[in-house]
């Protein structure tokens, strides 16, 4: 995975109920990104695209097959004004 374009790093947002809760309670948010993407490419991506502060990327494998990163920001960054920037509300 080559680093330095964000855009193809991140595919999309997940959303559901149990993911609005952790945005709320945990300041974090869910994307879905590629398969090949690095945690560490996760956190500049997201620091990048959304001007943000991340404290951590946790990934995972979906059933689906898709791969997801659990993104947790800093204190000084709020889930909930990224989560409307990028229109999930």
């Amino acid at each position: 995975m080559t680093e330095g374009n964000e855009f193809d790093v991140i595919i999309h947002p997940f959303v559901t109920e149990k993911t609005m809760a952790a945005m709320e309670r945990e300041n974090k948010l869910e994307f879905v990104v590629r398969r090949d993407a690095s945690c560490h490419a996760i956190k500049t991506a997201i620091e990048r695209l959304f001007d943000a502060k991340v404290a951590k990327v946790n990934t995972k494998i979906g059933t689906d097959g898709h791969k997801r990163a659990i993104v947790k920001f800093a204190p000084e960054t709020k889930a909930e004004d990224i989560g409307t920037r990028i229109g999930i509300f």
